[in-house]
């Protein structure tokens, strides 16, 4: 069973997340939050999976009730939910150690279908969508910068890596460098622990961060 916890500064909101997800089978929502501060409490106290986050609260906002989770937590993931689709919230959410973003407006299966990607570490954003953010993140960010464990990785590793950056599934990698799919996992599971990646997410924002990664 998958836990969830649910935190949205407005209660009718709130309670529809928390009703949609856990209609759902395997996951379990075990707490809500009406602010930052709440939620940074709730997760210290219940451990959940992962943790359905509006980026806009009192007190304490999704950001930065995101950065204190992470650094205080190692198992609960963040799903940040977003008004627009990207906006400046996504860069600092994901530098803030979120393991996605997904629209507030989504239909019930589509978010049910993130928490389950997030709380598998799976890549929950597209192809597409995951160029146009790791870009904007080498954009913003600038000259590259150290990443501990970068250059640790070996080359099939970076090989992995340079596909996970682009949005391919573990199977789609498999494919590409005619690898089984279970040593694709594994080169991914041996990137994410040199570099402490907590997922694939921040593996990708690491890889454009170092250099290893570039734009385009």
């Amino acid at each position: 069973m998958t836990t969830v916890v649910v935190a949205d500064d407005q209660p009718v909101v709130r309670h529809g997340l928390a009703a949609m997800i856990g209609a759902a089978e395997g996951l379990e929502v075990i707490g809500q939050a009406a602010d930052g501060e709440e939620l940074v409490s709730l997760v210290a106290a219940t451990s959940p999976d992962v943790a359905v986050v509006d980026v806009r609260m009192p007190r304490l906002d999704g950001i930065g009730a995101t950065r204190r989770i992470v650094a205080t937590d190692g198992t609960t993931r963040v799903l940040i939910l977003t008004t627009f689709d990207i906006d400046e919230y996504v860069y600092d959410a994901l530098r803030a150690g979120a393991s996605g973003f997904l629209l507030k407006d989504v239909p019930a299966e589509r978010l049910v279908e993130a928490v389950r990607l997030v709380a598998d570490g799976s890549m929950l954003l597209g192809p597409q969508v995951t160029r146009r953010l790791v870009a904007d993140v080498a954009a913003r960010r600038g000259t590259p910068t150290a990443v501990p464990g970068i250059d640790e990785l070996t080359a099939r590793e970076r090989e992995v890596v340079l596909a996970v950056a682009r949005g391919l599934s573990n199977a789609e990698i498999a494919a590409e460098l005619y690898l089984g799919e279970p040593t694709v996992k594994s080169h991914v599971s041996e990137a994410l622990r040199k570099t402490r990646c907590r997922d694939r997410v921040q593996l990708v924002v690491a890889a454009y961060e170092s250099g290893l990664v570039t734009p385009g």
